[in-house]
């Protein structure tokens, strides 16, 4: 016997129907939401651990947003594969769009300084691991030392001529460049823009295909058969 056979599958199927389309523009509402949210709170964990006593605070903020991307797309919305490439994607922002900030704000709006490279060498972290450092002196005798994390990677020379890119606001760490070029390497843009649109998609794409409990359980149902009684 068909569908049609049963009394009230029709009715159950249309108020199903309804009900799905009344539900649709809060579906895309809640997942845009979280598709937005997200991103935008890894990106700004990663441009506080830019500043000098924002580290640790960064790097609790970008994990529970990575926590908070699997919990969302894979417990909330039961989509295991989303929820995964969303983590990931998210933790990747947070390191690439940090810096990526950093750089893009203080070249665009910092006071450009004349400095000359005192000397040049290498420090050793907590970790072993050996980084490179700068020490340079502005134009009103200050010294300061200037570290991987403000673009000094080895390639400058003592007593060479740099600028220095000083934060408007005195709270992030001075850029260092060796001329007052403000263009931006578009590699740490796209890369950032990229990581930003694959964790809002891919939680965007979890939240419009959300999957119930109900709905999991009617798939392991299918899956499995539904569970028999023992005999007395």
């Amino acid at each position: 016997m068909g569908v049609s056979g049963i009394p009230g599958a029709s009715g159950n199927t249309a108020e199903a129907t309804l009900e799905a389309a009344a539900s649709a523009p809060r579906r895309t509402l809640n997942s845009l939401l979280w598709a937005v949210l997200i991103p935008v709170v890894s990106t700004a964990a990663g441009f506080l651990a830019q500043y000098p006593y924002g580290l640790w605070a960064g790097v609790v903020i970008a994990l529970g947003a990575t926590a908070a991307a699997a919990i969302v797309a894979g417990g909330m919305w039961n989509r295991a594969g989303a929820a995964t490439l969303a983590s990931f994607a998210t933790l990747a922002l947070a390191l690439f769009g940090g810096p990526t900030l950093y750089e893009t704000y203080v070249k665009t709006f910092g006071e450009r300084v004349d400095a000359l490279v005192a000397d040049t060498g290498q420090r050793v972290n907590a970790k072993g691991t050996k980084l490179d450092v700068c020490r340079v002196v502005d134009t009103t005798g200050r010294a300061q030392d200037v570290s991987e994390q403000q673009n000094c990677h080895g390639q400058f020379k003592p007593e060479q001529h740099v600028i220095l890119f000083n934060d408007p606001l005195g709270g992030l760490d001075p850029w260092v460049e060796a001329t007052g070029d403000r263009t931006l390497d578009p590699v740490g843009p796209a890369c950032t823009g990229g990581l930003f649109a694959l964790t809002g998609g891919a939680l965007f794409y979890a939240g419009q295909r959300r999957r119930t409990d109900r709905d999991m359980a009617l798939r392991q149902r299918r899956g499995y058969g539904a569970p028999h009684r023992s005999e007395p």
